[in-house]
């Protein structure tokens, strides 16, 4: 290694470990002199020193690195034993114990080029450190059935979800065991992040940003989740409508950046039609939230279970069987009609026939037919979703997603009409 890429790697490695320890040393900055197991110094001198650690590993082998650590584990770990009996350490957590074997860690990653990875492993341990307050006014608040919920989503998400085949099984291979199970995690994850939202920030702010954060993942399944919160709280119908026509509007502009990624020049008719069905969801969410109003939506309303695995597995299964129907359609009617295709698989998805018609349309098929069909496909899902509210939740919810709707519908069509 030259010279000098060595100076600039130990150089980094002191910064990370002064980095460190600006934030231990601020921490404890009220206490006395020689009161504290590591300040801003011995921080820098650990990254440092994990630096020169890893050059003479270069010479004597890794083992050399692995040595250098134990020595420095050793004596960490006896001098906050001393400190703890000695009564100079009210504090019998480790932290400062763990950040500083991290910092002898990442000064040794600097040297052995592995420098992003060191400064961003430094970054987020100080900001941890730093958080602690934050941290742990979260875990006061949290409660167990928050918790647990928590760790069921990251099984079904994390453990479950990768292990499931990615392929088409069963009649005409239309079932695909991945997808699935992926619409059953997003269906769950909605309903989690809608109730951490609604708690933490009100229903009255909480419901729009959830209906957005949902509409660029799956408007249906944010429409389902919804649906399923009305039926349970009647008081908060015509604001869960409006984060439905958020949700259903941010549908809009997804199906013109994924037809602009495979075919811009699908976008040149998409775009007007979807620009204005766009406008006027967001305009009629933003009625329907007006309308609410703050007492629609009281802070202390009955949140339940942030985690409900049931509905999501009934959607799963609706979702196959319309999936395998429409599979089946498509093989009994053959391909000819793309617009009964586009229909049909507007039933379930609008990403997947959005990108095969705009793929298809630099080929054979005609730019505008392929929009077209986007559209209807677009306009079929916006029926559907307004079906699953007043089927779910009730007329309550459902008379004025359907107005929010029609009147999206009726200016996409007439938009096309124009053009």
């Amino acid at each position: 290694m030259e010279a000098l890429a060595l100076f600039q790697r130990l150089g980094l490695a002191l910064a990370l470990g002064l980095l460190i320890g600006l934030e231990r040393g601020w921490q404890m900055r009220e206490r006395a002199e020689g009161g504290r197991l590591a300040g801003l110094r011995t921080f820098g001198l650990t990254g440092l020193m994990g630096g020169v650690w890893a050059v003479l590993a270069e010479d004597f082998g890794a083992p050399a690195l692995g040595l250098g650590f134990l020595a420095l584990a050793a004596v960490v770990i006896l001098a906050h034993l001393q400190m703890v009996r000695a009564g100079d350490e009210p504090d019998y957590g480790i932290t400062s114990v763990v950040a500083l074997l991290l910092t002898f860690a990442f000064g040794a990653l600097a040297v052995t080029g592995y420098m992003a990875v060191a400064a961003a492993g430094a970054v987020i341990t100080a900001l941890l450190l730093g958080l602690k307050p934050v941290l742990h006014g979260w875990l006061r608040r949290l409660t167990e059935p928050e918790l647990f919920a928590a760790l069921k989503l990251l099984l079904i998400s994390v453990v479950i979800l990768p292990v499931l085949p990615n392929q088409g099984m069963g009649p005409w291979g239309a079932l695909n065991p991945y997808t699935l199970w992926w619409m059953v995690v997003l269906i769950a994850g909605i309903s989690f992040v809608g109730y951490f939202a609604i708690k933490l920030i009100g229903p009255h702010r909480g419901v729009p940003l959830t209906g957005l954060a949902g509409g660029l993942a799956s408007s249906t399944a944010t429409t389902l989740s919804f649906s399923r919160m009305g039926r349970r709280e009647p008081g908060l119908r015509r604001l869960l409508a409006a984060g439905v026509a958020v949700s259903a509007a941010t549908m809009f502009p997804r199906i013109v950046l994924e037809a602009a990624v495979v075919n811009p020049s699908v976008v040149t008719v998409l775009g007007p039609v979807m620009a204005t069905m766009t406008a006027l969801g967001f305009a009629a969410a933003g009625f329907l939230w007006w309308q609410s109003g703050e007492g629609d939506a009281p802070g202390d309303m009955a949140l339940k279970n942030p985690f409900e695995i049931g509905p999501a597995l009934q959607f799963g299964v609706l979702l196959a069987a319309i999936m395998l129907l429409a599979e089946g359609a498509r093989v009994w009617l053959g391909d000819a009609g793309v617009y009964l295709l586009a229909a049909v698989s507007g039933l379930t998805d609008v990403d997947a026939i959005t990108l095969s018609l705009s793929r298809m349309a630099r080929g054979d098929l005609e730019t505008e037919v392929a929009a077209h069909a986007i559209i209807l496909a677009a306009a079929v899902n916006t029926l559907v979703k307004g079906g699953l509210v007043v089927a779910i939740a009730g007329r309550g919810m459902g008379g004025p997603v359907a107005a929010a709707f029609g009147v999206v519908l009726a200016g996409g069509l007439a938009t096309v009409v124009a053009l």
